[in-house]
């Protein structure tokens, strides 16, 4: 059994190589997804923030926690649209042919994106400490809040690898990874405090996952108490792993039969 799990780790680690060296050859992969946020924080720090009420704190400090989050929930749009890619080249049918364990093509690219979500969420609060925005509760917190977004991003990862082994081309594949973001970031407390909206929307906002993630990372940011948005984005993560992981894996094992 122990073997197992050795050769099992080390496949998903083989594979993880793979999708780490194609960002290294292709750089404008993650490049473009950087400059992309990077844009999207100064605009709508400095276009939106004057006009938006926020109690008073400084729409930096209010929005970028929100931020990180979002950029974990749009990057796993982009495994979607990797998996459909690999599937639509015939990867699948040479790993087929390969002694390796089913699970470590798709963790392989689940590890990857999370290294991807790592870098991506480090130069964010770079430029939003440019931008005037401080983690207030110290450096300790600051970790935290960064590896708590980066295990959000796993657990929406495991959304977009079961989407993109779902649908049948890329196109597909990256429509149907928006249309389910989209509801997610903006029925949340990301841009705009959640009782600004109307009272049947902020129903759906309050039970929103994107909701407790950013609480929890303006709590860890602000040093206000986290407790009861902590075990809620907690809880949310391990079902989402605990559902879509097993259905991602059944969809595959289906392809390779």
């Amino acid at each position: 059994m122990r073997h197992k799990v050795f050769e099992a780790l080390s496949d998903i680690w083989v594979m993880t190589q793979r999708d780490v060296r194609r960002y290294l050859r292709l750089p404008q992969l993650l490049l473009t997804n950087i400059i992309l946020n990077v844009v999207l924080l100064i605009l709508f720090n400095y276009v939106f923030g004057g006009a938006i009420q926020t109690g008073g704190v400084a729409y930096i400090q209010y929005f970028l926690p929100g931020f990180l989050a979002q950029s974990v929930v749009f990057g796993s749009t982009q495994t979607s649209v990797g998996i459909s890619e690999d599937l639509s080249k015939g990867l699948i049918d040479r790993f087929r042919s390969l002694p390796m364990t089913r699970i470590a093509f798709l963790s392989g690219r689940v590890v990857s994106d999370a290294l991807r979500y790592l870098i991506l969420i480090i130069i964010m609060i770079g430029v939003g400490y440019a931008a005037g925005f401080r983690f207030e509760s110290g450096f300790g917190p600051a970790i935290a809040g960064v590896w708590l977004i980066v295990l959000f991003g796993i657990a929406l990862t495991w959304v977009g690898v079961f989407i993109g082994i779902s649908v049948k081309d890329v196109e597909t594949a990256q429509v149907a990874g928006f249309v389910w973001v989209f509801p997610l970031v903006f029925a949340s407390s990301l841009y705009v405090p959640i009782e600004t909206m109307p009272s049947w929307l902020q129903v759906f906002a309050e039970i929103n996952p994107v909701t407790p993630m950013v609480d929890t990372i303006r709590g860890l940011s602000w040093g206000t108490d986290i407790s009861s948005s902590l075990w809620k984005i907690l809880a949310w993560d391990a079902g989402i792993i605990l559902i879509t992981l097993p259905l991602a894996l059944r969809k595959y094992r289906l392809l390779t039969q």
